[in-house]
């Protein structure tokens, strides 16, 4: 598969296309497309999304994609590297930090555009206007001012994942369940990881202590939460891949199949097959 390559730490990309011009490809770098206009599909890891004005996506190097253009559209990629994202975070900052590393390791791709809020969308758009005008200075533009406006971006974004997902990035909560929740998203396709022994042993506490201070701090015991988020990124597989039954149960770590039917029905009330067929009726 094509790997297109970028050397400078940020750039940005604005065009208009009726045809998609690229073949299915990853990036050395990481990517916010911006839909400026115009509607059609976007085929992301295997999955299938809807696109029109207004979307937002953001991808990392290892993340495929293609569109399928059905009405022409103007699109604004904003290409990062890490580097990039690690420079704008001041010593004095844990906060934007963990945020940083947030948008860098969570899985987000799943779900499509990750604004879906109108208000949402409007302030990112006013943002990439100024972005745009202060860019279009070429060499003179004003770094400061480009850093301040990816940082609003990139703080938007950050709050959209967190309402979409419903994965906690807490302000006030001690950094270990910061951690400990960034784990779990990284490492949600490997159940024996997810292991209260493993994570204990991990993070350097006992599976008792583990237990407790993760209820206290989220609500939910370490088996609720992770079996609420695996289902989740299970429904969206089946709303938005054509991934089959069995390779789904493959890629969760389940057992079999009628284990995920099993599991799914009792929080679903009917079985993943039925859910998708549902989905796809407009259900």
């Amino acid at each position: 598969m094509k790997r297109y390559i970028q050397h400078e730490p940020f750039n940005i990309y604005a065009f208009t296309e009726s045809q998609w011009p690229h073949p299915v490809h990853k990036h050395s770098y990481f990517e916010i497309i911006f839909i400026r206009s115009g509607n059609g599909q976007h085929f992301i890891n295997g999955n299938t999304f809807p696109y029109a004005a207004g979307d937002v996506f953001l991808l990392g190097p290892e993340d495929y994609h293609y569109f399928d253009i059905q009405e022409i559209t103007s699109f604004c990629y904003i290409r990062f590297t890490e580097v990039f994202m690690k420079d704008q975070v001041p010593v004095t900052s844990p906060r934007w930090l963990r945020t940083v590393e947030f948008l860098l390791n969570t899985p987000y791709q799943f779900t499509g555009s990750m604004v879906t809020d109108p208000a949402e969308k409007k302030r990112l758009d006013h943002l990439l206007v100024v972005l745009l005008d202060e860019y279009s200075r070429s060499e003179s533009y004003d770094e400061l001012i480009i850093d301040g406006i990816m940082k609003a971006i990139l703080g938007i974004l950050a709050r959209n994942i967190v309402q979409q997902q419903s994965v906690a990035i807490p302000e006030r909560k001690p950094k270990l369940i910061e951690d400990i929740l960034l784990y779990i998203c990284q490492h949600i396709h490997e159940p024996d990881a997810l292991r209260l022994e493993q994570l204990a042993e991990k993070f350097y506490l006992s599976p008792g202590y583990l237990s407790v201070f993760f209820k206290k701090q989220t609500g939910e015991s370490l088996q609720q939460y992770t079996l609420a988020y695996k289902l989740k990124m299970i429904e969206n597989r089946l709303r938005f891949s054509d991934r089959s039954i069995a390779q789904i149960t493959d890629e969760f770590g389940f057992t079999d199949s009628s284990h995920l039917n099993k599991l799914f029905k009792k929080y679903y009330g009917v079985p993943p097959r039925a859910f998708r067929k549902k989905q796809a009726m407009g259900g």
